[in-house]
């Protein structure tokens, strides 16, 4: 498909009353359709898509059409929705170490890339910590700088794993033995049910 269908069939998953925090509903969308403003549309979807449950097919679509638009972040974003649906999500207040004290000395990128281990409180056979892998994107922000502090989401790489972690639970961040950061967690979601578009 190209950019035009794939944006009004990804339009056409969202119920009509959805709204945006700033009130821009399904028939803006449409108009912004109409006249070609095609990265527009992108970005209001994400909106809207934010705002509650969509199918995986909304996110899957979507991302194929920021690819289309070469809207590198856009298709980030959505190819990481859609493993939140499949994966779960955990959000968290991140701070990472200062660059005095850990061995990352460069901020880290905010657009999943980065797959960092966990310390969720597993222990291995031999009674030593085990870690868990879950890949972060930072919220609203490009990159995270060694000492700063953001709300990041973390995919599970083994959604079991990650099961007990609840609310208030502090947990650390490794990009090797040492300690990179810590986080404090916010919400949990487990994966949610896939269900295909109507």
């Amino acid at each position: 498909m190209d950019v035009p269908e794939l944006l009004e069939s990804v339009l056409l998953l969202v119920p009509e009353e959805a709204a945006t925090e700033n009130d821009i509903t399904v028939r803006d969308i449409w108009d912004h359709l109409v006249h070609d403003e095609w990265e527009i549309a992108v970005g209001l979807l994400e909106e809207l898509g934010d705002g509650g449950p969509l199918p995986l097919s909304f996110w899957e679509e979507l991302a194929d059409a920021a690819e289309q638009l070469r809207l590198e972040r856009s298709a980030a974003w959505c190819h990481w929705r859609c493993s939140e649906l499949r994966n779960g999500v955990i959000r968290a207040d991140l701070t990472l170490c200062p660059a005095a004290e850990a061995r990352r000395t460069t901020a880290i990128s905010g657009a999943g890339a980065l797959r960092p281990m966990w310390d969720i409180g597993h222990l291995s056979p031999t009674g030593g910590p085990a870690v868990s892998i879950a890949a972060l994107w930072v919220e609203n922000m490009p990159a995270l700088e060694p000492g700063g502090r953001a709300a990041v989401r973390l995919v599970p790489l083994t959604p079991s794993h990650w099961t007990h972690v609840r609310p208030g639970q502090q947990i650390t961040m490794h990009e090797d033995r040492t300690v990179a950061g810590t986080a404090v967690i916010l919400e949990v979601h487990g994966p949610a049910t896939i269900v295909s578009a109507p």
